[in-house]
């Protein structure tokens, strides 16, 4: 039976659960996670989510109308996960920008298994596609800001635009942490990390 013609009706959202529906859903997501961690999301089916979930497969359409829904869901957490690291407000401009690379590694590094599988799924799936420009231009907006307010105090270089600066430093911490931890790409950590955040401090000419 093809797997869109099973579910007849709305897939419950979180909000509208018991605890005990909650606690279900949450286990489908879970398993979905290590269903597309362990084959990729083109091999990925329903059935398989189901079976690693320990539910049947009309449960699963419950919470989900697909897998490409978990699979969004699953992503939404990653990335506000990722880019919800976010420094003491005390610190120098340089010392958050290096704490806030950081907490991004340390996050790329928990999650490369799924970074792995969000990037295949941006090649050729529009939507999907555009729900991580979504992400990434909320995370450039942020950085951008806080390189304007830098600018305007005094501590950043003023030649600089703060939203190209911001989606050029995020694309070279991304692919350079994407070649390491997904692709396999040998490196010395600390080196590595270390010339990213003299790579990011200089280019905005921190003081």
């Amino acid at each position: 039976m093809p797997e869109s013609s099973v579910n007849t009706a709305p897939a419950a959202g979180p909000s509208t659960l018991t605890a005990r529906g909650r606690k279900t859903r949450d286990s489908v997501l879970a398993a979905a996670r290590t269903v597309f961690e362990d084959v990729g999301f083109l091999d990925a089916r329903v059935e398989l989510i189901a079976q690693a979930a320990g539910v049947s497969y009309g449960t699963f359409y419950r919470y989900f109308e697909s897998k490409e829904d978990v699979f969004f869901e699953l992503s939404n957490q990653l990335f506000t996960e990722m880019h919800s690291g976010e420094p003491s407000f005390s610190a120098t401009p340089r010392e958050r920008l290096i704490a806030a690379n950081h907490a991004y590694y340390e996050a790329y590094h928990r999650n490369a298994a799924l970074m792995a599988i969000v990037e295949q799924v941006a090649t050729f799936n529009a939507e999907f596609r555009a729900l991580r420009h979504e992400h990434r231009e909320q995370l450039t907006a942020r950085t951008a800001h806080a390189i304007g307010r830098w600018q305007r105090d005094g501590l950043a270089s003023p030649d600089i635009d703060p939203i190209l600066a911001a989606r050029t430093m995020s694309a070279m911490v991304d692919h350079t942490l994407y070649l390491w931890l997904v692709q396999g790409e040998e490196a010395d950590k600390e080196a590595l990390l270390t010339t990213l955040d003299q790579m990011c401090v200089g280019a905005l000419g921190l003081r």
